[in-house]
């Protein structure tokens, strides 16, 4: 494990998510997210992007949907891939932009939908995950 990811002697592993190539290929080749989220369910980044999409419309239910949905596709591929409950997912690493973009969506749209307890969880989620992670995803939006 590269020493970028280590920040707690005692702590977990960090947990380090695939990167999505292919997703990230068709993005990059200009396929809409809509039709990737159909036919990749599983990625958090299509569902990160469609969240994003829909509160930039002023849509803040569908937002929510949709980043609640990546943030749950995003925990069944973190358990997939060793974490249990707790430890660093740092955003540094590419494959864990998506589930944490959706995680930060969904703490936005619950927060502009007046679910704060909500917001505040998801917030500490956020920040427990990569304490640098909210300013980094703000800063790419």
């Amino acid at each position: 494990m590269s020493d970028e990811f280590r920040r707690n002697l005692l702590g977990p592993e960090p947990t380090l998510l695939p990167v999505e190539e292919e997703i990230q290929a068709r993005l990059d080749a200009g396929d809409e997210a809509v039709d990737l989220a159909a036919a990749n369910p599983t990625s958090s980044l299509v569902w990160a992007i469609l969240a994003d999409e829909a509160y930039a419309e002023g849509r803040t239910i569908e937002s929510y949907a949709y980043a609640r949905t990546g943030y749950h596709r995003g925990l069944d591929s973190l358990r997939r891939n060793g974490w249990r409950g707790t430890g660093p997912v740092p955003y540094t690493h590419e494959g864990n932009r998506g589930f944490l973009r959706a995680l930060y969506a969904l703490g936005r749209a619950a927060g502009a939908i007046g679910e704060s307890d909500e917001a505040e969880r998801i917030g500490k989620f956020l920040n427990d995950s990569d304490p640098l992670a909210q300013a980094a995803i703000e800063a790419a939006l």
